[in-house]
């Protein structure tokens, strides 16, 4: 089962292109899920139908549902609901209404996954295809399991749950419970989308702003341990003759196609460059906007005519690496550029902020006991330098 999320700038095509994916695959006999996890409610206007948390057929092996965390929070909430009760009781917090989850900052995030992947695990699908949110909103959104679960562990650590639990004897703590449940569904979340099967899948227009945008998003997407699998270009203006001579012979002023067909043809050289060696492909501006499962199974065709499915590739884990003085934490960053990237230290933790997206990496044991000495970034890798802390290491191991 292959799991397929589509995101990129607004206004370039993602949904349309998410959709047309999953309607050609659909005509070649996969049995295939579109899920709409944008709040904007885009795939419905594209399919032309209306849509339901739960999936529905909307042609022959394509199945579509738009996610609502609302309802989501609903269906998870009553058997949760006492144990996450006695939590907020003991913790002195008022209960919460199934409804007052979603207001909680990130909780919708969360809903919004466990809808992925209560359909990747237990749905007959052969693919899900997810049209996630802008690109900001669907960094956030995958980030999300990682970023509770390091809040989890600072706000209630190991160790407290054990004196917790000491403390209660053989009784249950409904707190240490609660939490543990959580952490558990965060790691299988994390674990669905760092899995081989599990891909992102850029979309972007041949224009210099939704290039800049996609570069910085790849290179948080990759920072981050999630798989880019392709970059597809939407909206390329066909080739042909001269429109200027068209015009001529018309009477019609189309100096500015052939502007268009310039600015988009130095865009393209820099998209082919830039994401190599990912897959780059290319879809041509459509005369109308195509709506509904037929003639998006045919844009989909045009995309990716007999070609196999991208393989997933994903970015090689952060590595340590000894050297002469101590040790080197190295980390691939594609595209980013020294100017943007910010790092520091925060206990146990390395923070790398690049062009505004975050990333905390939870050290290894041998470097939390080491100070950071240098980093230097080079050809897509950053290496980053740790020295033995001599107040932390025995003198033999020095």
């Amino acid at each position: 089962m292959r799991l397929v999320v589509f995101t990129g700038k607004g206004g370039v095509g993602k949904t349309t292109t998410a959709a047309a994916t999953a309607a050609h695959a659909a005509s070649q006999g996969v049995k295939t899920l579109v899920m709409s996890a944008d709040p904007a409610h885009a795939l419905a206007d594209q399919l032309g139908l209306p849509l339901r948390p739960q999936p529905s057929e909307v042609a022959a092996g394509l199945f579509a549902s738009q996610v609502d965390p609302h309802r989501v929070a609903q269906r998870l909430w009553e058997p949760a609901r006492r144990p996450a009760l006695d939590a907020l009781d003991d913790l002195g917090v008022d209960p919460l209404a199934a409804e007052d989850l979603t207001d909680l900052p990130g909780l919708d995030d969360l809903l919004t996954l466990l809808a992925v992947r209560e359909e990747t695990r237990d749905g007959p699908w052969d693919l899900v295809v997810v049209d996630c949110a802008p690109s900001a909103a669907a960094f956030r959104l995958l980030a999300t399991p990682g970023r509770l679960g390091r809040l989890l562990a600072r706000l209630l650590p190991m160790e407290r749950r054990l004196d917790r639990l000491s403390a209660r004897g053989m009784e249950g703590d409904p707190l240490v419970d609660a939490v543990e449940r959580l952490t558990g569904e965060l790691a299988g979340l994390r674990s669905m989308l760092v899995d081989g099967s599990t891909s992102v899948r850029l979309v972007l227009t041949p224009e210099a702003s939704a290039l800049a945008q996609t570069r910085r998003l790849y290179t948080a997407l990759t920072m981050s341990g999630f798989t880019v699998d392709a970059v597809v270009v939407n909206r390329i203006f066909p080739t042909g003759p001269p429109a200027s001579t068209i015009g001529r012979a018309t009477g019609q002023p189309t100096d500015w196609l052939d502007s268009w067909r310039r600015s988009q043809e130095a865009v393209l050289a820099g998209i082919a460059s830039a994401f190599d060696p990912v897959p780059v492909l290319r879809l041509a501006y459509a005369p109308a906007e195509p709506q509904g499962p037929g003639q998006l199974a045919r844009l989909g065709l045009e995309l990716y005519g007999d070609r196999p499915a991208p393989a997933p590739t994903g970015p090689a884990a952060p590595r340590v690496e000894r050297t002469d003085t101590g040790f080197s934490l190295r980390l691939e960053m594609p595209l980013a550029r020294r100017e943007t990237l910010d790092l520091g230290r925060r206990g146990d933790d390395l923070v790398v902020t690049v062009d505004g997206y975050r990333q905390v990496l939870p050290l290894p044991g041998v470097l939390r006991r080491c100070r950071v000495e240098n980093a230097t970034l080079r050809e897509g890798t950053l290496a980053v330098a740790f020295v033995p802390d001599p107040a932390e290491f025995p003198s033999r191991w020095m």
